[in-house]
């Protein structure tokens, strides 16, 4: 039966009474009485507990209460019968909730752990995340490849991306371009049936080709720019023939993975975000929050290399405060272009400057011209795009 010494018969009474009256309870009461009954009946109350806990902390702005409903949720998940129904469910429903509360509050060490409980249930994404953030992708890559099936047609482009990833952070090029073609094929496949807008392809065609140039393959890389540039045109021509509103992730998401070789490698002591996963959905919101927050740093920073004269500092410092001005522009739901699009000139400004360095005006040029295509400027887009190939063979040989 339970712990019956904990309450009071009289507590469990009006308990009873409360839950079985004519009038509907509120959320606080029924959580109450559920806490209560649970102690007494718990095979019966102690999921109507868990449901109650979760709901409660859905209701609720404060942080330390998250995290307090949650712990809870977790304890009385983990008291419901093996055999009841949806136990498993339940408990991952508590878990999640309360590893992701554990990473607001900085507690990583905890909130890691809960992902490897998770992770031993089945539930491995969030701990391929976490071990991505500390710098463990060969780790991260090795879970992911353990679930995800060669050839498996019902994984997603997300799970396909964050793998690739993965793998090539862990230095495993080959592999990670192999994981990536799938991404890119079933774009095409998607796009010749009008199934998916080309600029979903467009975006995830040019994230290839940048893994091909960093594995030593120009030629492939080349030809993977061509195709690039042939859809631009078509987009330029006669517009995107697949009706969409908000793809925007998408777009951002790659450009914070091509931004990944520019910031310091991750440890488990000085994390870093997930590059490669949905920044919303997927990055821990520690490290989500701390990457935003060093927009003012960098921008500190630019203004004094831009007194100092060090024009290849500055390319560098720029692209990474627009990679971070461009996650905040997408993630927090402003999408006035005029905000954002000063930042992506000024990298084309910067790296049209003598000495600026190889590379830096066909990046800029592309980064710009991917921005474009997000806000449906079609023609402006193949422009930067088809003035960036022209570059690329010079690029290629040096």
């Amino acid at each position: 039966m339970g712990n019956a010494g904990k309450y009071s018969q009289d507590a469990v009474l009006r308990a009873r009474v409360l839950l079985l009256g004519s009038e509907e309870p509120s959320l606080r009461e029924r959580l109450d009485a559920y806490r209560v009954l649970a102690e007494v009946s718990p095979r019966a109350y102690l999921p109507k507990l868990v449901d109650a806990l979760i709901e409660r902390a859905h209701w609720l702005d404060d942080p330390q209460l998250h995290l307090a409903l949650y712990a809870e949720a977790v304890v009385a998940a983990r008291r419901i019968d093996l055999d009841a129904p949806n136990r498993g469910e339940r408990l991952g429903q508590a878990l999640s909730g309360y590893e992701h509360r554990l990473f607001a509050a900085g507690r990583r060490a905890e909130g890691r752990a809960v992902c490897e409980e998770l992770a031993e249930a089945g539930r491995y994404g969030r701990l391929a995340v976490v071990l991505a953030e500390e710098g463990r992708h060969g780790e991260a890559a090795d879970l992911l490849g353990r679930h995800v099936a060669p050839g498996d047609a019902d994984v997603s482009a997300w799970t396909l991306i964050e793998w690739a990833a993965a793998l090539d952070a862990a230095g495993r090029h080959e592999e990670a371009l192999e994981v990536f073609a799938r991404v890119v094929d079933e774009a095409r496949r998607k796009a010749a049936d009008d199934r998916a807008p080309l600029a979903s392809l467009v975006w995830k065609s040019e994230q290839y080709a940048r893994m091909l140039r960093a594995a030593g393959r120009p030629a492939d890389e080349a030809a993977a720019r061509r195709e690039t540039l042939g859809l631009l045109g078509r987009l330029a021509r006669g517009g995107e023939p697949v009706n969409w509103s908000n793809i925007q992730a998408s777009w951002v998401t790659l450009l914070v993975l091509s931004g990944r070789p520019g910031e310091p490698a991750a440890t488990p002591d000085a994390p870093l975000p997930a590059f490669g996963v949905h920044p919303v959905h997927g990055w821990s919101p520690d490290v989500r929050e701390e990457y935003v927050a060093s927009i003012p740093e960098l921008e500190r920073q630019t203004d004094a290399l831009r007194e100092s004269g060090d024009l290849p500092g500055l390319i560098a410092a720029q692209r990474r405060l627009t990679v971070r001005r461009a996650l905040h522009w997408e993630t927090s739901g402003r999408r006035a272009e005029e905000s954002l699009l000063p930042s992506f000139d000024e990298g084309v400004n910067l790296a049209r400057r003598p000495n600026a360095g190889p590379g830096a005006l066909v990046r800029a040029l592309t980064d710009r011209s991917m921005f474009l295509l997000a806000v449906k400027r079609y023609e402006e887009a193949h422009a930067d795009f088809a003035e960036a190939t022209t570059l690329q063979p010079i690029v290629t040989r040096t």
